[in-house]
């Protein structure tokens, strides 16, 4: 994900309190998890369609390699013996078609859904190593700021919460994930986002997925990595 944001908070819209608990790589584990518990249920020919994931222009098989993609790129940025400042370890990205997300990993087709979900999970599980193992005084790159395991932790739990709930629309499925993993990453990522009705749809307002009552839809957002005191 790659947007911006610049909305902050006021008077009549408090910050999000800052969360006495860091993103943990359990807090990762258990939404990676419960991701893929969710879009097993999903049948097989719900994949088959290509229908759309929510208001993504990618399909759904597409959107999970994208998340995967993720979760593997954000491993590999802790992976190097000294992980690069200015820029992201260098592999190669790219899409199988116009329009579709610029991938290092893609699934066999041939393995079906059940293969899709296991990349998926198998890339969730090197982030969550990575997490668990990585010195928490190592900073990493990222476009959004240079940024430590927890850090890299909470970034892919937006990312698993958020594309869970696109692929959720797509593939008629219901997703609510934990409201207190939600509230620990929207306090460590999105620390200027005013406070909502509760932590995940505040999350999906800070991602541009909804409109919040006295809130239009977000065109324009970004999350901030970088450490703070």
């Amino acid at each position: 994900m790659s947007r911006s944001s610049n909305s902050p908070a006021g008077p009549d819209h408090p910050s999000l309190p800052a969360d006495p608990d860091p993103v943990t790589a359990d807090d990762l584990a258990r939404s990676v998890r419960l991701a893929v518990e969710l879009l097993r249920t999903a049948p097989a020919a719900a994949w088959e369609d290509g229908g759309r994931a929510g208001s993504l222009e990618w399909d759904c098989w597409e959107t999970v390699e994208h998340l995967g993609d993720d979760l593997f790129a954000y491993a590999a940025q802790l992976g190097p013996g000294t992980p690069p400042l200015d820029r992201e370890v260098p592999f190669v990205w790219h899409a199988r078609r116009p329009g579709g997300p610029a991938n290092a990993v893609h699934a066999d087709r041939a393995a079906g859904p059940a293969g899709l979900l296991q990349a998926l999970e198998a890339c969730g599980a090197l982030l969550v190593a990575m997490v668990r193992t990585t010195p928490p005084e190592v900073r990493a790159h990222h476009v959004f700021g240079a940024s430590d395991p927890a850090g890299f932790a909470a970034m892919g739990i937006v990312e698993t919460l958020v594309h869970t709930h696109d692929l959720a629309a797509g593939l008629g499925l219901d997703w609510e994930p934990p409201a207190e993993v939600c509230a620990r990453v929207l306090a460590r990522l999105f620390p200027d986002v005013p406070a909502g009705p509760a932590p995940w749809p505040t999350l999906l307002w800070a991602t541009g997925r909804i409109a919040l009552p006295g809130r239009p839809r977000r065109t324009d957002w970004r999350w901030d990595g970088t450490m703070r005191p």
